[in-house]
């Protein structure tokens, strides 16, 4: 009998201790994956601190990630067609219990990679988040990337049979010097624009009331300005980030350095608390503090960005901490003084000014110490008439026009001839 009770009494034990355990397990609340050829970050969101082991095994490639008291049949959910076909570094997601009360997750890997993983605490609609970055054994070279490019080639607009055959009798005719030299231009040497896509990944960056994200509206005009640098003969332009990935404000100074830009551009969408807020801007660094309270506030909303889309702070980044040692050079910040009021000028063509002068403030983004640089809010994503103008596909194109013509026109003033050659055209 007495047996018989310690049985019952244990299984109770168990059972009570078994439903308890169920009960603490974390709901995985969101799996995210943002695949980029910089890199492909995992993020794992929840509502408390998830408890986790990790290791990376050879001979096949693949990262192993234990996490230990998650809710299984979450993790499985959020699984469900996270990983696509594209993605340069991972084949497979899978998960599976490992052990009592441990998920094991496994990435089978395409390549050799090179794995950082950290956490993060709760900040603006985020939970506590595991993030798992995924690099290249190999950093990638941006400057070799951008010299690789190829050249814009007519045939490419695909014009009529009877257009080419008009075209071809034109092309035999001879051409007077002048029209020769303008057909053949010889350039000394290729003006390298960095331009940045602000937010991106998990930073949306602002949120307009029509749900239109900062992050989505900064590439598109950031890839219309691209092109049409890309089309003028004696330029060239590279995007910090081209998809929908988070790069930290260091790594997109450090990608403008790499491929020895002549000057960096940052697009952004303005946000304000309240709705009446309008207007374009143009900031540029300041040694001496912000031109403004509005300049303050909107630059410490721009470098709260590492802090939303997850930075991991045990990296230290030498070439980023020689940039905040060098912001003695104030010949840079002078640079970025005149190419923004150049781009100022033209954007006031277009769309009223926030501001009718250039406003300072310490944008971390804007501190390479050899690249002027400069920011462009293009117009306030938190009102509702300037939301629909940034969706806008004429207005994105009469905005990146706009900054091409003031950048254009800085050049022009200051011909950029101190950086060696890139490359020519013949």
């Amino acid at each position: 009998m007495l047996l018989r009770l310690a049985l019952l009494g244990f299984a109770a034990l168990f059972i009570s201790q078994f439903f308890a355990a169920a009960r603490a397990a974390e709901t995985l609340q969101a799996l995210r994956i943002w695949p980029a050829q910089d890199y492909t970050r995992i993020t794992l969101e929840s509502k408390n601190p998830i408890r986790f082991q990790f290791l990376a095994i050879k001979n096949p490639e693949r990262l192993v990630l234990d996490l230990e008291q998650v809710d299984y049949a979450s993790v499985r959910q959020e699984l469900a067609g996270k990983v696509l076909a594209d993605d340069p570094y991972i084949a497979n997601l899978r998960a599976g219990r490992f052990l009592p009360g441990v998920v094991r997750l496994v990435l089978d890997l395409k390549t050799e990679v090179r794995p950082q993983i950290f956490t993060l605490k709760p900040i603006a609609e985020y939970g506590h988040r595991l993030v798992l970055d995924i690099y290249p054994s190999e950093p990638l070279d941006p400057l070799m990337a951008l010299l690789q490019k190829p050249e814009l080639r007519a045939e490419e607009s695909a014009p009529d049979s009877r257009a080419s055959d008009e075209a071809a009798q034109e092309a035999r005719k001879p051409d007077p010097p002048q029209a020769r030299a303008r057909a053949r231009p010889v350039v000394a040497r290729l003006v390298t624009v960095a331009l940045d896509a602000g937010h991106g990944g998990e930073d949306p960056g602002a949120i307009g009331r029509g749900r239109s994200y900062e992050k989505r509206i900064t590439l598109i005009i950031a890839r219309k300005l691209k092109a049409i640098i890309d089309a003028e003969p004696n330029m060239r332009a590279v995007l910090t980030r081209d998809g929908d990935y988070y790069l930290s404000l260091g790594a997109r100074i450090e990608k403008a350095r790499r491929v020895k830009a002549d000057l960096f551009v940052s697009i952004h969408a303005d946000a304000f608390i309240r709705p009446h807020a309008r207007g374009s801007s143009v900031f540029a660094l300041s040694e001496r503090g912000a031109t403004s309270a509005a300049a303050r506030w909107l630059a410490k909303r721009e470098n709260d960005a590492d802090l939303i889309g997850g930075v991991n702070l045990d990296v230290k980044d030498r070439h980023l901490a020689q940039t905040l040692l060098d912001l003695s050079q104030t010949a840079t910040i002078q640079d970025s003084i005149k190419v923004a009021r150049s781009v100022l000028g033209e954007i006031g063509g277009i769309n009223a000014l926030h501001k009718g002068n250039v406003e300072q403030a310490g944008f971390a983004v804007l501190k390479a110490p050899d690249i002027p640089s400069i920011l462009v809010e293009t117009a306030f994503i938190s009102n509702p008439e300037e939301e629909r103008k940034l969706n806008d596909e004429a207005y994105q194109e009469q905005m990146a026009q706009a900054i091409f013509r003031g950048v254009r026109q800085y050049f022009a003033k200051n011909p950029a001839l101190s950086r060696p050659t890139l490359a020519s055209i013949q």
